[in-house]
């Protein structure tokens, strides 16, 4: 495969930058406080404007009422997305994995009532498998539980970091549902609206001193209809690989997005910035910062972009991913990090965008899945395929 951006994607990917440049960056602080007004109508504008530039919703399925941009291509655009947090929601990338998920596995009746104002963005979801009482990195272990009675389901648990819960119609709550099978079979994924009798946001929780939705909720004799099932009984876990294995290429596009941002904003200072008779970039220590954040970018990028082409050749790409989420998060931290000491005291000011990238760059060692579970998980498949006799081809993968 070729690691350049298509001739087809380029303009695009080109369109999405600017519209990210010129108009998310300038807003950017005023979109930090999500809650207010001002807020919520400048993320308005900005929808209504990448819907009228036809930038909206780009990966999409046309079906569904998308742009259709397939898979690789849009891993490209992906990329540029993620300088900027909110522009996940300016231009629609937000709900991607729910909408498809919907698409595939909910009920004709839950589909044709939600899944159109969720592409548009009338509407947001939420997805609710954390557990703060279990260790969640061990999904076997999650307490919730629904039982089916009279064509409802009953859902008893309590959930947490369910992100954007304050604002969306529905949480896709994964529980527990078959008693007697095995565990990875006894999970299901149920949609349950937020305005269900029941359910409650106990506190948005805040993370690395900020608010920013991902919020604690509980289910008490929450009821919803038997259709609200995504898909058959037990197949939570199914369905959840099938929604966690793209999303974790997106956050890995967008994590070197990130990086690069944090790493023009570091060389930018250190051609400008002058400390003891010469610019910071003429110190080799500062050098050093330079080369090392250029390979740890370059080495994830070739990474990501080989296991986005995997998951395209039909391939699950399990090892590839899990390489990709532990080196990604980590070069992710590593360059923003070398960015702030460059800048400084102004590095961890909300003069910069740094401090607040730095805050996402922690958290992402720990979401869809710590670090050290990915690490043990991808080792054991490297290690029974030489016990079986397959050994490892580099050039085969």
């Amino acid at each position: 495969m070729s690691f350049e951006i298509p001739e087809h994607v380029q303009p695009v990917r080109d369109a999405v930058l600017n519209f990210i440049e010129q108009r998310v960056y300038p807003v950017e602080h005023v979109l930090e406080e999500r809650d207010s007004a001002e807020s919520g109508r400048v993320m308005r504008e900005l929808m209504q404007a990448a819907k009228e530039e036809g930038l909206w919703a780009l990966g999409h399925p046309k079906e569904i009422g998308g742009q259709g941009m397939p898979f690789l291509d849009y891993v490209y655009v992906n990329e540029v997305v993620g300088r900027s947090q909110p522009a996940m929601v300016a231009l629609g990338t937000h709900s991607l994995q729910d909408s498809i998920m919907l698409n595939e596995f909910a009920s004709d009746d839950w589909r044709d009532r939600y899944l159109k104002p969720l592409v548009d963005g009338e509407i947001f979801p939420s997805f609710g498998m954390t557990e703060p009482d279990v260790a969640s990195s061990d999904p076997t272990q999650l307490q919730t539980a629904a039982v089916l009675e009279n064509g409802e389901w009953v859902i008893n648990g309590h959930k947490w970091f369910t992100s954007g819960a304050d604002r969306a119609a529905y949480t896709t709550v994964m529980c527990r549902t078959e008693l007697d099978a095995a565990d990875h079979n006894a999970f299901s994924m149920i949609v349950v609206p937020t305005d269900t009798p029941g359910y409650e946001i106990i506190r948005d929780a805040r993370v690395m001193g900020r608010h920013g939705g991902h919020c604690e909720i509980s289910l008490r004799d929450v009821r919803v209809p038997e259709s609200n099932l995504l898909g058959p009984r037990g197949a939570g876990f199914k369905i959840a690989q099938r929604r966690l294995g793209p999303g974790r290429i997106f956050h890995c596009m967008r994590w070197l997005g990130q990086a690069q941002r944090a790493f023009d904003l570091m060389c930018e200072r250190a051609n400008s910035r002058v400390a003891f008779g010469k610019t910071l970039g003429e110190h080799q220590q500062i050098q050093k910062f330079v080369f090392d954040s250029l390979c740890e970018i370059q080495a994830s990028r070739m990474l990501t972009l080989h296991a986005a082409h995997r998951i395209d050749q039909g391939d699950e790409a399990r090892v590839e991913i899990g390489m990709i989420k532990v080196v990604g998060a980590q070069m992710l931290h590593n360059v923003i990090d070398r960015a702030i000491q460059v800048f400084g005291a102004k590095g961890v000011t909300d003069d910069t965008p740094l401090e607040r990238m730095y805050r996402e760059a922690r958290f992402a060692r720990i979401y869809d899945g710590p670090d050290e579970v990915h690490v043990m998980t991808t080792a054991r498949r490297v290690l029974k395929s030489y016990k079986i006799g397959d050994g490892w081809d580099f050039g085969q993968r």
